[in-house]
């Protein structure tokens, strides 16, 4: 597999010559003094370095050690602790954590590309403090002040790590079943007993103390999900002075045995009594977790974009070297004994899907992480609503579309290496193995697809997709002639998602299956529109450049997008059209 380098150049383009983010930054009060383009190109410069270097060459080793159960502990695979030491000493942990508490104070498009480069570099290893920063937005969120005084900076500074214990054996995506019970203590404090499944960093050894955020119900909590509460359960009790005391009474029962990131310590978490917190109010746990929802469900988005684009450097590196027959239009290296197999037409359709799917996944997470600064740090109460709109809408598109792609491109990944991307010493089938898991947790895709059909277009009645469609329609009437060749085809599909979603609409009052029919390949369709969008703003940000390779390769890529993958949409649409109805032609027992 080739060395992974970060994609610093894309990154660059999309924030300072497609988005132009260093506007924002200064247009926003809290972000002015903080960020410019230099500073921001440092950072991730930085981080680059210190990924590809430290974290990327784990990744194998990583995945053949995975990690030790032992008497209720577990260790991380060798060199692991070092990684993770290194790379919370740096401050990354705490990358977009508040100032205040000793985090960096970056915005959300900025710890985006982070989490993608750390998540190219390592999927397994990246899971450890994306689940703490994740832990740190929830306490941040709704903890009282004393609660985020006393954990948010150790979280921050990468010596405690977090971790979210949502699931049970019988509560997956209906929360409202859980078991898992709190009883109020005299002092405040809450023992909690129950056991939780898949829980990712639930024990490791990479730090001192894990802070378990905790999902359990009150003796008094209303049934289904209504009656959830949320309460901190550190694994190791800390004093008032902020030392370590006694071991608090939860453990690892196991670890999961799984399909890929075998070096994420996925955990069955016993709570025999364990001394908990309440966070935020009593019965609105979910409200609590679904803070940051969208920040994670982008970052799980990302994490499929991150292994499509590790596949792709590697993809890319193998065609140019790997000799296979000639060229159908004869040699084009005939001082070799074979031309190498990037000359051949289904080589470069695969490269190609990948590096558009991928650059065109890059702008639109980095899109949908802009819309979240917006409303995170707006001063303007109308900007702040319309970004929050659109980040309900968006962050469902962001989470599945992004991995449903990211699992196309390391498919083509691996095939681009024939038998070799099959062999465990290439690195492409654990890429594969690795994408896979991005699909189902976070709220498995079809989950996403019917909270985007169900709740945010149906049930706002296409009001938040309609203001999507007009930023969509307004950049096309606002582009010059010049783009024409991206403009119309864009136009001519946001035209029929636009009907396709009022039809939806009209469908979803008249029969309770059409939304559950439609939802996956509306998504699909969403999708492939808005990356489309992304890409017209891409080609635009090139087209007076275009005599520069970077920028020709952009608009060769997106003249592909265009011409090959935004048709897709077409037999999306056809699905969709054709109705619930064929979906009930059988029996239970017929199937």
């Amino acid at each position: 597999m080739a060395d992974y380098q970060a994609p610093l150049r894309d990154m660059r383009f999309i924030l300072n010559e497609v988005f132009d983010a260093p506007a924002l930054w200064r247009s926003l009060p809290a972000l002015a003094e903080l960020l410019d383009g230099e500073t921001a190109d440092a950072i991730l410069e930085e981080a680059g370095k210190l990924i590809a270097g430290s974290v990327a060459p784990l990744n194998r080793p990583g995945d053949e050690e995975g990690c030790h159960w032992r008497d209720g502990l577990v260790s991380t695979p060798e060199g692991y602790l070092q990684a993770y030491r290194q790379y919370a000493q740096g401050g990354w942990v705490g990358v977009a954590g508040d100032p205040a508490y000793g985090g960096m104070g970056m915005p959300k498009v900025i710890s985006a590309q982070v989490e993608e480069m750390m998540n190219s570099a390592s999927l397994a290893f990246g899971l450890y403090p994306m689940l703490t920063s994740g832990a740190c937005l929830a306490i941040h969120a709704h903890a009282s002040e004393a609660l985020k005084d006393k954990y948010l900076p150790d979280l921050y500074a990468g010596a405690w790590a977090g971790s979210m214990c949502l699931t049970e054996a019988h509560a997956g995506t209906d929360l409202g079943l859980i078991r898992t019970r709190a009883e109020p203590q005299a002092d405040g404090s809450y023992r909690l007993t129950g056991s939780k499944i898949f829980i990712t960093g639930g024990e490791h050894d990479l730090t001192e103390n894990i802070i378990h955020l905790v999902l359990a119900k009150l003796p008094d909590a209303p049934a289904g999900s209504k009656g959830i509460s949320l309460f901190l359960v550190p694994k190791v009790l800390v004093n008032d002075d902020g030392s370590l005391g006694e071991r608090n009474a939860v453990s690892c029962g196991s670890l999961e045995h799984k399909m890929g990131i075998k070096a994420s310590s996925t955990c069955v978490m016993n709570f025999d009594g364990a001394s908990g917190w309440l966070v935020g109010e009593p019965n609105r746990g979910l409200a609590a977790m679904f803070t940051m929802m969208n920040y994670e469900r982008l970052g799980v988005g990302i994490q499929g974009l991150a292994t499509g684009e590790r596949s792709y450097q590697s993809a890319v590196a193998y065609a140019r070297e790997r000799l296979q027959s000639r060229a159908p239009t004869g040699a084009e290296a005939p001082e070799r004994i074979a031309d190498p197999i990037i000359v051949h037409p289904d080589v470069r359709r695969m490269l190609l899907t990948m590096k558009a799917l991928n650059e065109g996944g890059r702008a639109f997470s980095s899109h949908v992480a802009l819309q979240l600064d917006i409303a995170k740090f707006s001063e303007d109460a109308q900007a702040r609503q319309r970004a929050e709109g659109q980040v309900a809408l968006l962050t469902p598109v962001a989470k599945a579309f992004l991995t449903d792609m990211g699992l196309e491109t390391t498919l083509h990944g691996q095939q681009v290496f024939g038998g070799h991307g099959y062999i465990r010493e290439w690195g492409q089938e654990q890429l594969v193995r690795d994408c896979r898991i991005t699909q189902i947790y976070e709220g498995t895709n079809g989950i996403q697809a019917l909270d985007l059909l169900g709740r945010k277009v149906v049930g706002s009645d296409g009001e938040l997709y309609r203001v999507f469609s007009d930023d969509v329609r307004a950049f096309c009437h606002g582009a010059g002639t010049n783009l024409r060749e991206f403009r119309e085809p864009l136009l001519a599909a946001l035209d029929e998602l636009d009907a396709l979603t009022g039809w939806l609409v009209e469908q979803a009052r008249l029969a309770p299956r059409e939304v559950g029919a439609a939802c996956v390949e509306y998504l699909h369709a969403f999708g492939y529109v808005a990356y489309g969008y992304m890409w017209a703003r891409m080609a635009e940000a090139a087209l007076d450049r275009q005599q520069e390779d970077f920028y020709a390769s952009k608009l060769g890529t997106a003249r592909f997008y265009f011409a090959r993958l935004l048709p897709r949409t077409k037999s999306l649409i056809a699905s969709v059209r054709a109705g619930s109805e064929s979906l009930y032609q059988l029996e239970a027992e017929q199937f």
